[in-house]
This record gives C-alpha cells, sequence and structure tokens, in this order.
C-alpha cells in the first residue's frame, strides 16, 4: 500500500558497491575536468576529484538529517581519492577528453538522482520532497567543483539541461516506484533516462531560455524609446518608434519646437 504520497521503506535496500560506483564516476570526472585548466597542481586536480565524487551524496545527507555516508564508512574517501588520480591520468592517454567527461558527467548525475531519491523513499520522505532530494544530491559534485574553481556555476546559467536532465529521471524513477516497478529496475530507468536527456541536450544545444529572452519584447520596446529620447536631445526633435509620420514636411512631432539652426 502506498498512502499520502509514501512508498514504505521496506521497498528499498541500496547496495554499498552501488553507492561506491557513483562516487567512482563523479569523482573520475571532477578530476578529467579540472584537469583540463591551468595553474592547478597535482593535488588540486585530486582535491576536486574527490569533492565531485562525495559532493552530492554529502548534500544528500545533509537534507536528510543523517550523518554523512562518506564520514563513517572508509570505502567512500578511498574510492573517491583512487578514481580522482586514475582521472589525472586519462587526459595523457586520451587524445579526446570532453566527450569523455560529458558522458561520465551524464551518467554521474544519474547515478546519484537515483540514489538520493531512492534513500529519500527509504527513509519514508513523500515523493515530492524525495525528488528535490534526489535533484539536489544528482547536482552537488558539480556545483561544489564548479565553486572550487571559480568558475561560474553551470547549473545556474544558461547552457545544457544540467539540473533539469535530473529532475526528469529522478521523476521517473519516482513514478515508477508509485506503480509498482521493482526499485533496481526503476533505478537503471532513471539513470538512462537522465544520461540521455543529458547528452542529447549538449548535442543539439537545448537550453530553458534565458531569463532575459522572456521579456525581451519589452525590453526591445524600452531600448528604442531610450534611443529616440537620446536622439531628441541632440537633434531637438522627438519621434517615438512605431509612430506614423504625419507630416512630411515637420520633422518633429505636433507641439514640439523646430530644430535650432546652426
Amino acid at each position: 500500500m502506498r498512502e499520502n504520497g509514501r512508498v514504505p521503506a521496506e521497498t528499498f535496500h541500496i547496495p554499498l558497491a552501488v553507492d561506491l560506483v557513483a562516487v567512482g564516476v563523479g569523482s573520475l570526472q571532477g578530476a578529467l575536468f579540472a584537469a583540463g585548466f591551468k595553474r592547478i597542481d597535482l593535488l588540486g586536480v585530486a582535491i576536486i576529484g574527490i569533492a565531485s565524487g562525495i559532493g552530492g551524496g554529502f548534500l544528500r545527507d545533509i537534507l536528510l538529517g543523517i550523518a554523512p555516508a562518506t564520514l563513517t564508512v572508509n570505502h567512500y574517501l578511498i574510492v573517491a581519492t583512487g578514481a580522482a588520480f586514475i582521472g589525472m591520468l586519462l587526459p595523457r592517454l586520451l587524445q579526446k577528453v570532453d566527450p569523455v567527461i560529458t558522458l561520465l558527467d551524464a551518467l554521474s548525475i544519474g547515478m546519484f538522482g537515483a540514489i538520493g531519491a531512492t534513500k529519500a523513499l527509504a527513509m519514508g520522505i513523500p515523493v515530492v520532497p524525495a525528488i528535490f532530494i534526489g535533484t539536489v544530491a544528482a547536482v552537488g559534485g558539480g556545483v561544489l567543483r564548479d565553486v572550487m574553481l571559480n568558475i561560474p556555476i553551470g547549473l545556474m546559467h544558461v547552457g545544457s539541461l544540467y539540473a533539469v536532465a535530473s529532475l526528469v529521471g529522478v521523476t521517473v524513477l519516482v513514478v515508477l516506484q508509485l506503480l509498482g516497478v521493482e526499485v533496481f529496475i526503476a533505478g537503471i530507468v532513471c539513470v538512462l533516462v537522465t544520461a540521455a536527456v543529458r547528452l542529447l541536450s549538449v548535442r543539439f544545444g537545448w537550453s530553458l531560455p534565458e531569463q532575459r529572452a522572456l521579456s525581451r519584447i519589452r525590453l526591445r520596446r524600452q531600448r528604442q524609446v531610450e534611443q529616440a529620447i537620446e536622439e531628441a536631445l541632440h537633434t531637438g526633435a522627438i519621434t517615438l518608434p512605431g509612430d506614423d509620420e504625419r507630416d512630411g514636411d515637420d520633422g518633429h512631432a505636433g507641439g514640439g519646437k523646430p530644430p535650432r539652426g546652426g
């Protein structure tokens, strides 16, 4: 029985190996990404990789009000560190690193989203907050990575869909759970859907509209009016944009003074 938008906790079990795979992939992607920046030494790349791998899970556990798993079990930091060091070596072995980073990023946010939402549901969290926690867990590592690299946070800027991809995948997982689909299958579908949305958005340049684009027409009209006012200050003639010329011989609006002679 599912009551009040909740899924019974006994439905879920998250194997430690699955969580460690997500941490490893996240750390590998973070180190690969950081390795492309200049003036970052090997230790810096390793730290950024580790932070990318454990950041999402850390935020997830804080939101759930429990001790972060990375600080209670040795395996997480060991796997994150090992994956980060592997990520430092891969750029020298791969000629084209960007596609690998994009693929690992898509898989990483899918896995962290699935694990985050599943863990939230396992603790009896209602489905809507569980979706939120899963999405935060998915993007948390990437946000922490960007902050440490002192670059614009990808989540907050126009570009390929990032949080939206994780949101779609996590929502699919929760819906499948409500329909009675086994948690392991629902998790796999979540990862595949998230990765597909993310990769397709990169391939075709999908993105949410820029905030300014929502009022572009109004801003264009405002700029035209400002331009007309600026022109009037120099010429003495006022012509509002969109107004028809009422008098072909009179170069100024009715009631206005004609331009002064030079």
